[in-house]
């Protein structure tokens, strides 16, 4: 089989983690516990998974000349993305993220997206030839919307199929979705795409049905323990989640892990709800293990659990 070639239009930043029992309130200094620092962000997460995967796995992106930014160089290196399209500036500082996880692994997160915030429509479109040559074109919301935006349009232009991961979700315009052939936004980042309350009560599926409407070709809603939605042109389905093969510890990068696993079973040729089952044996084993890139899979692993699952 062809190594397919994958296209990361993205964040990087450096995640510090630390667990506590509930949220503190402002003014309060309280005890949290297991600090951990590490490479993250969202474009940078999906790169090292799809690499992982067996894809050549390239970002494009900006980082800080300054001592996170090595975290990133130490990374790439180690596991083998290519780095053609990252650049270093010394204009802001390298991205950096703070995680709150409780005790039942759930979390919030406080960025600043720093040096990823220089990304424009210029930037994209520097790696045009790169985006032409890919199977699959993956982008975030970590970075100025108009970046992603031109990563899915030159996506379409030359025929290259595309994947955008709403995250932090933004309300986007009806020409941008017009390019995404895959959206996957988990259910909250569903409901701020259409303008709601992320708490909106309104059933999932119809949500999901409101934005498919608006241009989107195919959705896939991933909503946690149920598994996924999806929905394309031909049919709505449900896809059951999987258990994690040992206790769940961190969900911070299953998102990432679901998006890579998705984008490369898509480019070795699987239909679309193959290739969420495989997205979705992706997302479950990175739940097993403390910090993002410490829990994302390889691909014999991946293998062995779909198997397990899907034989």
């Amino acid at each position: 089989m062809t190594q397919p070639v994958i296209t990361i239009v993205g964040s990087f930043a450096v995640g510090m983690t630390m667990r506590t029992s509930r949220m503190p309130i402002f003014g309060e200094t309280f005890f949290g516990a297991d600090f951990d620092m590490g490479p993250g962000g969202k474009g940078s997460n999906q790169a090292v998974a799809a690499a992982r995967l067996g894809a050549h796995a390239s970002l494009a992106g900006i980082i800080g000349d300054d001592r996170l930014g090595e975290i990133a160089i130490d990374l790439y290196a180690s596991e083998g993305v290519d780095t053609s399209y990252l650049e270093i500036t010394p204009q802001r500082a390298t991205g950096v993220g703070f995680i709150i996880l409780n005790q039942q692994g759930e979390n919030g997160i406080l960025l600043d997206m720093g040096a990823n915030m220089l990304m424009d429509a210029d930037f994209v479109d520097t790696i045009e030839t790169q985006i032409a040559r890919s199977d699959i074109v993956m982008t975030v919301l970590e970075l100025p919307t108009a970046a992603a935006a031109r990563a899915v349009e030159l996506g379409r232009k030359h025929g290259v199929r595309t994947i955008l991961n709403p995250a932090p979700a933004t309300l986007l315009d009806r020409a941008v979705l017009h390019n995404v052939d895959y959206l996957t936004p988990n259910e909250t980042e569903l409901r701020i795409l259409l303008g709601l309350p992320p708490d909106d009560p309104t059933p999932t599926v119809r949500l999901a049905e409101r934005l498919q409407e608006q241009g989107v070709a195919n959705l896939v809603v991933t909503c946690g323990e149920r598994g996924a939605l999806v929905l394309s042109p031909s049919g709505q389905y449900e896809v059951p989640s999987l258990a994690p093969p040992g206790p769940i510890v961190d969900t911070t990068g299953a998102g990432d892990a679901f998006n890579a696993g998705l984008a490369v079973a898509l480019s070795e040729g699987r239909d679309l709800l193959a290739a969420v089952r495989f997205g979705c044996c992706c997302g479950a084993l990175a739940c097993t293990q403390m910090g993002v890139i410490p829990a994302l899979a390889h691909r014999d692993q991946v293998d062995q659990l779909f198997a397990e699952v899907h034989s």
